[in-house]
């Protein structure tokens, strides 16, 4: 594993997941949410955030956690391993509500600063709510062309993704 990618639903925990896995095997993360978006929750010029997402992916080594779609073949074209992290939508949303909560009007550690967290809005829920009907058959076509090229893990519980970096831990020791 030198360039994982970790992809899911918003709330699934992928950034917490990046991070840990970060700490454990010495890579550094990049979280594509403080890369895209500007203070005041102001997105990145299409044309601009290509550049950025090409030029990160040429980094010798990573762990890149986020969605984008519209840069997610470039992504997983440069990576060697994915994480796909496949919870129910309950718990993408609750967990969302908890963010939500725990960092109100403050900026989460994997965003720019002048991005204070502030309740989803309707149309960020209905993303969440619509997440594996919608998107999830898209990503997981993608996945099944990479494979046997790239090491693609799905974890569908927070108990698997307990279990897969305790199984890390045990083979850096």
């Amino acid at each position: 594993m030198h360039k994982v990618l970790i992809i899911g639903s918003a709330g699934s925990g992928k950034t917490v997941l990046a991070t840990r896995l970060g700490a454990l095997i010495g890579l550094p993360v990049i979280h594509l949410d403080a890369l895209y978006w500007k203070p005041g929750w102001i997105e990145m010029p299409k044309d601009v955030w290509t550049q950025i997402v090409a030029e990160a992916v040429q980094r010798e080594s990573w762990i890149m956690d986020g969605n984008y779609g519209g840069t997610l073949d470039e992504r997983l074209r440069a990576c060697d391993t994915v994480i796909f992290l496949a919870f129910p939508r309950l718990l993408c949303l609750y967990r969302v509500f908890k963010r939500a909560v725990t960092y109100w009007g403050k900026t989460r550690p994997d965003l720019n600063s002048g991005c204070p967290e502030k309740l989803p809005d309707r149309e960020f829920l209905y993303w969440i709510w619509s997440y594996p009907k919608q998107r999830m058959p898209k990503i997981i076509d993608a996945l099944q062309a990479y494979e046997g090229q790239k090491e693609v893990i799905t974890l569908k519980s927070p108990f698997a993704v307990r279990k897969f970096l305790t199984a890390v831990e045990q083979k850096m020791v």
